[in-house]
């Protein structure tokens, strides 16, 4: 049997492998980050409460989102370690079973749209009626096509998994720019179209999202011969289990951060609408400033997932070293701009006097909570890298979920909207020692060879 060669993920320098990952990620992620911020751009020039539709809707597109996560980040593990492991058989398994999970979360996410959409905005309009009808419309489309979304994240793990990370940013960049391009035709009704409003930009993004997935799938057919793939209504289930074993915290944890969300919305919804519209604005602004942290931390996944199954302890520690340092870097020039400069970030969303009143400290607090969850952030990568990811969800949930509805419950008593976003810098600051402690004792029980 032919010898298989070391794959670059065990052997590469690691302070250049964190950023040959690791870039390609984070623009990746930054043009993903794109639809929802380009949305959110173009719908402020519709009218304030279009704005608040897409800030209401965005806790129902985490929970889209979550299936999808959880299914990635289960094939990114299981399909690294694999490939460390030297088991193509396995590899072969998994990717087919994780096709087969993408299918399946898309006939859910449909299901649960049919049942509930109409009903959660009744709820969370407050009985303003265009809100309601501009949020139904945004999530419909979202929901009901959203097979472009869960195919994407398959086909772009796919090339992760195996540190081909640069091929993840041509599908993710025919995708964004297919909606970038779409949006405002649509939104606006150029070209002769009709105005479609918040419809238009949901049909944008779903448009690219399913130029993304065919995009996914010609790349890993021509250049990622690693992970060969195909469709099987009869999956290797002893796959999917593993999967979804490892991914299913991931899943859970996004699951509860968008209930959070809701019930972070209707907390702020008793100060007003424009509070809400700030909150979404904050939530697309964070995905553009933290990229460079996330695009670092997934690349880390595979790293740390590849180390594991090669026996190579010490490549672990050395990855998170590195990691903590490039996060830390490409986050500080965001968190100075929006420290010194935040009602510039706020006219782009065509922020009147209120908005913008309520948005600028909103972008200070905010962001300084953003600083602080870097090391949980890294932490929480590596274990899941170490298909710890029970590990992972407790740590997540506590910072995501559990703590900053604690404090948004309590602060919201002192009748200042201030002090429900000093809540998150409170929720951030109390996880770290947490994930210290975790990281530790996860990294003991690794054994190396």
């Amino acid at each position: 049997m032919p010898e298989v060669q070391e794959n670059r993920m065990g052997t590469a320098p690691l302070s250049r492998l964190i950023l040959t990952t690791g870039i390609p990620l984070m623009l990746s992620l930054l043009i993903n980050s794109l639809y929802n911020f380009v949305d959110s751009v173009f719908i402020s020039r519709v009218s304030e409460e279009a704005l608040t539709a897409l800030s209401l809707a965005s806790p129902v597109q985490i929970l889209v989102s979550a299936l999808g996560l959880g299914n990635a980040v289960g094939l990114n593990a299981v399909i690294s370690r694999a490939l460390g492991e030297k088991r193509p058989d396995k590899v072969r398994k998994a990717a087919d079973a994780a096709i087969f999970i993408a299918l399946v979360s898309w006939v859910i996410i449909s299901i649960l749209c049919l049942l509930f959409v109409n009903m959660y905005f009744d709820w969370q309009s407050k009985g303003n009626e265009t809100i309601a009808r501009y949020g139904r419309q945004y999530l419909m489309v979202c929901m009901l096509f959203s097979f472009g979304q869960m195919g994407q994240w398959v086909f772009d793990r796919f090339v992760i998994a195996s540190g081909k990370s640069s091929l993840f940013l041509f599908t993710l960049s025919a995708a964004s720019l297919t909606n970038l391009i779409l949006d405002p035709i649509f939104i606006f009704g150029w070209l002769g179209l009709p105005r479609m409003e918040a419809l238009g930009a949901a049909i944008a993004t779903v448009i690219g999202q399913c130029v993304g997935c065919v995009a996914g799938i010609l790349i890993n057919r021509r250049w990622n011969k690693e992970i060969p793939f195909g469709f099987t209504l009869k999956p290797d289930f002893a796959s999917i289990k593993y999967i979804l074993r490892v991914g299913f915290p991931s899943t859970l944890v996004q699951v509860l951060t968008s209930f959070v969300s809701i019930v972070m919305n209707s907390i702020l919804l008793t100060f007003s609408t424009t509070a809400v519209a700030v909150n979404g604005v904050c939530g697309r602004i964070f995905g553009i400033c933290t990229v460079g942290v996330h695009g670092i931390d997934n690349g880390l996944i595979p790293i740390v997932a590849y180390n594991y199954g090669a026996g190579k302890k010490h490549r672990i520690a050395e990855a998170i070293r590195w990691t903590l340092v490039y996060a830390l870097v490409f986050f500080l020039p965001f968190f100075a701009a929006l420290q010194l400069v935040p009602g510039v970030v706020m006219e782009l969303f065509n922020a009147g006097s209120n908005m913008m009143a309520i948005g600028k400290p909103a972008f200070r607090i905010l962001s300084t909570a953003w600083l602080i969850s870097i090391p949980s952030l890294v932490f929480a990568a590596a274990l899941q890298g170490l298909s710890l990811g029970t590990h992972s969800m407790i740590l997540t949930m506590a910072r995501q979920a559990v703590l900053p509805v604690l404090f948004a419950l309590l602060l919201r008593l002192t009748g200042s909207l201030n002090m429900i976003w000093l809540g998150y810098i409170l929720a951030e600051a109390i996880c770290i020692p947490l994930a210290l402690y975790l990281w530790r004792k996860a990294y003991a029980n690794v054994p190396e060879s």
